[in-house]
């Protein structure tokens, strides 16, 4: 059983991420990843909708958005839609976002994914945004978990905006670069360079990737330190230009 973190004033917000790079995928592919993640993150964050069903909607660059399933054949429909409006699509990868609609007072939850393409120069991505009401339980390491099982990222994190300033201002972080929030994710590669002494707790998932649960919510400095030792050993190091390979 993750532990389940309680949002606090303030600090509602949380971001979960995880890049790659060029992984040619069918929209088949990315369907049944897409259907993975939004049924495992429903199981996680029971307190979103209350009683209700979860429910998702498109959110296209242009035009109105409409109700998808959860269901593969659904997602499925979602995925071609978008690839046919998106002409760069074929190389880049396809472009996804939903949005959980009917959720509960101070809840927003929403998934933006480009996947399945092979630029050499430009991350895939799978980004979910959560916004909680004060006294919420996240449980940010279940949900990193999720983005690193289902997509198999090259590096992910937890964090939010307070992480992201700390890490610019005392680190010299660079947005685009591997980074970590609370709670970090690197592939098997990069693991094999985490420091033995890092201050985290380790756990090896079926991806031979780690999760590293650094610090909590709130504890920029901890962070900090972390993602430094991190960067020095190598294992935030960023994937070569021209990219040619998913992950380090």
């Amino acid at each position: 059983m993750w532990p389940r973190v309680r949002a606090e004033s303030g600090d509602m917000r949380r971001v979960v991420r995880g890049f790659w790079g060029p992984r040619q995928e069918s929209a088949e592919e990315l369907a049944a990843r897409w259907s993975a993640t939004v049924e495992r993150f429903a199981v996680l964050l029971p307190e979103a909708v209350g009683h209700a069903e979860w429910a998702w909607r498109t959110v296209p660059a242009a035009g109105a958005g409409e109700t998808v399933g959860t269901d593969e054949a659904s997602l499925l429909g979602a995925l071609r839609t978008a690839r046919e409006a998106d002409p760069w699509a074929a190389a880049n990868g396809t472009s996804l976002r939903l949005l959980a609609t009917g959720l509960a007072d101070g809840w927003k939850v929403e998934l933006a994914a480009l996947a399945g393409g092979t630029p050499d120069s430009l991350l895939q991505s799978l980004v979910a945004t959560i916004t909680a009401p004060d006294g919420a339980s996240l449980p940010d390491a279940a949900l990193l978990t999720v983005v690193a099982e289902v997509w198999q990222p090259d590096h992910g994190d937890v964090s939010d905006r307070t992480v992201t300033a700390a890490l610019k201002k005392e680190a010299g972080f660079r947005v685009g670069t591997p980074s970590v929030g609370w709670v970090g994710y690197l592939s098997k590669g990069r693991a094999a360079r985490i420091p033995a002494d890092l201050a985290a707790e380790r756990v090896e998932l079926p991806t031979e990737g780690v999760l590293l649960t650094i610090a909590s919510p709130g504890d920029t400095a901890a962070v900090v330190e972390a993602y430094e030792a991190l960067r020095k050993s190598g294992a935030l190091e960023p994937l070569p230009r021209p990219m040619k390979r998913p992950m380090l």
